[in-house]
């Protein structure tokens, strides 16, 4: 499971890395360094460029190419046949195996998938020692090379009773590759640039063809170190977050013999 990520990268930064030829974000992004559930996160998707009444499946004018573009969307899908709202709450990861099966994502796998830029994310370990209380402490994961994470998402456009339209976005989410897996068994599904471009395609529609585009992370890429526990609260938030515990070490691993692996 995927439950809280750092996304802080600029919106110019944003563009130019994945080639955003529209921005449609307004004012609604700022650096989070400690997303959750419910937030507005910066997505890049490829769809027409429409002005007015959006729906799930609107006539697209001719000549309106789809363009891709970066915008703002709320983390916990809501399928377009939602009651409520609140039912995102619950739906903010899909697992990788399953998601183009199960009724609340398989439209959006076939049709809209997006990427959800993210430096890395937390998972919580938990310690077990005789004779104490467990202790969950959290790591922060990711990239080795510091590179973005382009983690695969898919999108949702629900309409609310006030007629108004709801961008919702979930997080794919795949077994953990042996750099992660000590500390937690799942993490998020990240697509690889070469695939960028065929995993925002619209038009890309073959169900099996789409899961191929759905590759492990390769063993070795990535890295984790112990943060401060006050991640846990969603109220902090800045980049105090991400800074290593000077005392901590990993799972399975001694004492001082660093924090990363």
């Amino acid at each position: 499971m995927c439950g809280r990520y750092a996304t802080t990268r600029a919106r110019q930064e944003l563009i130019e890395e994945f080639q955003v030829q529209l921005d449609a974000t307004g004012d609604e992004l700022r650096p989070d360094y400690n997303v959750a559930p419910t937030r507005m996160v910066p997505a890049v998707l490829t769809r027409p460029p429409q002005d007015g009444a959006e729906t799930a499946e609107a006539a697209v004018p001719a000549g309106d190419e789809p363009v891709r573009q970066l915008r703002a969307l709320r983390w916990g899908l809501v399928p377009s046949w939602a009651k409520d709202v609140k039912i995102g709450n619950r739906m903010i990861n899909a697992r990788a195996e399953t998601v183009h099966e199960k009724p609340s994502y398989r439209r959006a796998f076939a049709k809209r998938r997006c990427l959800l830029p993210a430096d890395g994310f937390y998972e919580w370990y938990t310690s077990e020692r005789e004779g104490q209380k467990p202790v969950k402490q959290p790591f922060f994961i990711r990239p080795r090379d510091g590179a973005v994470m382009a983690m695969a998402g898919l999108y949702e456009l629900w309409h609310s009773p006030q007629d108004e339209w709801l961008w919702t976005c979930t997080v794919i989410t795949t077994q953990a590759t042996d750099d992660v897996g000590r500390i937690h068994d799942r993490m998020p599904m990240v697509v690889p640039p070469g695939n960028w471009d065929a995993w925002l395609d619209p038009g890309l529609t073959a169900v099996e063809e789409v899961r191929g585009l759905l590759v492990p992370a390769m063993s070795g890429t990535m890295e984790a170190y112990p943060v401060s526990k006050a991640v846990n609260n969603v109220k902090n938030n800045g980049p105090e977050l991400l800074q290593p515990l000077a005392d901590g070490h990993i799972p399975g691993e001694h004492s001082g013999s660093g924090t990363l692996f």
